[in-house]
């Protein structure tokens, strides 16, 4: 293109050539030779005047110095300028297009390559501060070492890749990294300030090998459409993690944090923790009567750590056939030959099990309970390998076998309700009425067995499932309350099957308690009041007659008037949870959606829906979902723990938000440790 441009341009010259005027028409002048520099893809010759020619920028249409007489400038000024990210249109444009960099090669004996470009690929500049920007992002997202921008490597395959990147440190990728975490906390903060309802906690304590504690704080939370939420909110470093202060501190650590003072309505923690630590923690609750219920606001029995608590019984009762039943598992498993032999001889005896052998991880039960399953299926193969494979000695007996089957029956129903936990997105309090009931029912049973092995398994896991009932299931029938398929129908029913002749006292501790958690609820301002109108409008966007005229009545003063309707009006409110447990239940739809349907009816009840929107977001596990199995408590590996505990948290946190998408910003803040 610049070709044709130079031979638009040119017009009939006058030269001197042996003293003598010649003229050198288009048809006589020399064939140019063809230009090969990429620069020509975003500069255009354009003739000044006589003798006089400059390379004007596509883009920016800056001219710059190209040729004068018989002088010619070159090129590399026109390679910086589309090079080093001076031109403001390419720059403009440098976050919209995937192309690598222009960067013109120096020296060396490698002959130099034509590249190709299409005209509708513009030229991305470098940016130093962007490069930043994503390292620090990917050593958050996937747990890099602070120290790889320093090693060797890293160092080598950077300067291969784009040699104008300076090198970072270890303490500019720190900042770098902190950076992202404030970046990150700030959106989800404005995400925060606006939620309607209140915030559950969960207190998940780590450890490490200086012993210090580590104490995970995930709030839970319902938003404006009505979807579960949860957010690592904190990991605070706790010197004594076994203080009877350790828990409380870092809780009102995250609440100021936070701006939540006033807004905490529940915590569920997995810590053990004695009376006075308990009797700390209770004042930071917003409840009025931080005892309600019971006190059970204050969940100290994680389920997913008693679930952990009782497999782990469940397998030390077997250990022994465990062991043998894992040897087997690993002769097969770490030989190719030796798989290969067990694979023949399943399909020789046509063995129907799809299950395949896996060796477990021993700090994660569910990883044996399936090793056992899936060998108990496959006993078959293992009691003839020995004949295509005369070196295996280590077949289990017929009696092994039936004590793997037992450790199946009863690990099963705590791998059922523990996998419920890594995968669900709904309200979990609910779920786990039904689990718990289940379980406690089941075991009940199975401690009358006449077999002692049967017997005593059942009497041991019995005794933890019954702790936990009686800690947890005043909070988790006050959530099956909120199911409208379900109400106090479903508490009358499973307390009277499990407390027998008590069933009225319990029953009558929920009926109490979630009268007077509603009581506490009517107080908050009517639907009339612009609390309630906006949160209206957050949902339906402000569009409806309805929420416009709730606007409009309370800009003209009618506070008074709502004042007014909250004093005489208390018993009229007070009947709306009896009108909604009156109302006859909705039938047992599998896939239903409770916190679709009180969205649906939140003008039918304004106020019980508040209370309801509180109560479903209370979570029953403080585990996150990839230690829902951990049989050993989560210790921080010993990188991290030489880390500053503000690195530690931004770290963590950072990674944990940007799973969900938050917003992203262009502008780096540097700082400098």
């Amino acid at each position: 293109m610049a070709e044709i441009t130079e031979a638009t341009n040119m017009e009939t010259t006058p030269v001197e050539n042996n003293n003598e005027l010649a003229l050198i028409t288009p048809e006589t002048q020399p064939k140019r030779r063809k230009k090969k520099s990429m620069v020509w893809e975003y500069f255009t010759i354009e003739t000044v005047s006589a003798g006089c020619r400059r390379a004007c920028c596509n883009r920016c249409k800056q001219s710059f110095a190209y040729s004068t007489g018989s002088k010619v400038a070159g090129t590399s000024h026109l390679k910086r300028h589309i090079a080093k990210g001076t031109c403001p249109a390419l720059l403009r444009d440098q976050y919209n297009n995937q192309l690598t960099p222009y960067n013109p090669k120096t020296g060396g004996s490698e002959p130099r390559k034509r590249r190709y470009r299409s005209p509708s690929s513009p030229f991305i500049p470098f940016d130093q501060d962007r490069c930043r920007h994503e390292i620090a992002r990917m050593i958050i997202m996937h747990e890099y070492p602070l120290h790889m921008v320093e090693h060797p490597g890293f160092i080598a395959f950077v300067q291969n890749l784009q040699p104008r990147f300076d090198k970072v440190s270890f303490n500019t990728v720190q900042g770098d990294c902190v950076a992202t975490y404030l970046r990150e906390k700030q959106s989800l903060m404005r995400l925060i300030e606006g939620i309607p309802g209140r915030v559950c906690l969960t207190l998940d304590m780590w450890t490490s090998n200086q012993t210090l504690g580590y104490v995970f704080i995930t709030g839970h939370f319902i938003d404006f459409e009505w979807k579960l939420q949860s957010r690592v909110l904190n990991v605070i470093m706790e010197p004594y993690p076994d203080s009877d202060s350790a828990l409380s501190h870092a809780v009102a650590a995250c609440l100021s944090d936070w701006s939540l003072e006033g807004k905490l309505f529940s915590l569920t923690f997995n810590h053990p923790t004695s009376e006075a630590g308990l009797e700390n923690l209770r004042p930071l609750l917003c409840t009025k009567n931080p005892l309600i219920l019971n006190g059970q606001l204050l969940l100290g029995n994680c389920i997913a750590r008693t679930l952990s608590s009782m497999a782990k019984d469940v397998l030390g009762a077997g250990h022994e056939v465990v062991k043998k039943i894992r040897d087997s598992v690993k002769y097969v498993k770490t030989s190719e030959s030796h798989d290969e032999k067990f694979v023949q001889v399943k399909n020789q005896l046509q063995v129907p099990s799809e299950k395949s052998l896996i060796l477990d991880n021993q700090t994660q039960w569910n990883t044996t309970y399936q090793m056992l399953a899936a060998g108990s299926e496959l006993k078959e193969v293992f009691n003839c390998l020995d004949t295509s494979d005369p070196d295996y000695k280590l077949a289990p007996s017929i009696e092994d076998w039936k004590v793997a089957e037992t450790l199946c029956t009863f690990l099963k129903p705590l791998f059922d309700a523990a996998s419920i936990l890594t995968t669900t997105t709904n309200p979990t309090a609910i779920t786990f009425f039904h689990e718990a009931w289940k379980i406690h029912a089941d075991l009940g049973r199975s401690i009358t067995n006449e077999d002692p092995f049967i017997s005593n398994i059942a009497k041991s896991m019995l005794e933890k499932i019954d702790k936990y009932w009686k800690d947890c299931s005043l909070i988790l029938a006050i959530a099956v309350v909120m199911d409208p398929r379900f109400k106090m129908k479903l508490v009358e029913f499973s307390f009277t099957k499990i407390f027998g002749e008590d069933a009225p006292t319990y029953i009558k501790i929920v009926d109490d308690g979630i009268h007077e958690l509603f009581l506490e609820y009517v107080a908050l301002p009517l639907p009339l009041t612009p609390t309630y109108t906006e949160e209206g409008n957050a949902g339906n966007n402000g569009k409806t007659d309805e929420s416009q005229q709730g606007n409009l009545l309370s800009d003209q003063g009618l506070t008074d008037f709502d004042v007014y309707i909250m004093e005489t009006s208390s018993q009229q409110m007070k009947s709306e949870l009896d009108q909604y447990l009156e109302e006859s239940l909705l039938p047992r739809v599998q896939e239903f959606d409770v916190l679709g349907w009180w969205k649906l009816n939140k003008m039918k009840y304004p106020t019980l829906s508040k209370m309801a929107r509180d109560i479903l977001s209370i979570p029953v596990s403080a585990a996150a979902p990839d230690s829902v199995f951990d049989i050993i408590i989560k210790q921080l590996d010993e990188y991290r723990s030489s880390l500053r505990p503000e690195t530690v948290e931004a770290l963590i946190c950072a990674k944990d938000w940007l799973h969900y998408g938050s917003e992203e910003s262009n502008a780096l803040v540097k700082m400098e440790f």
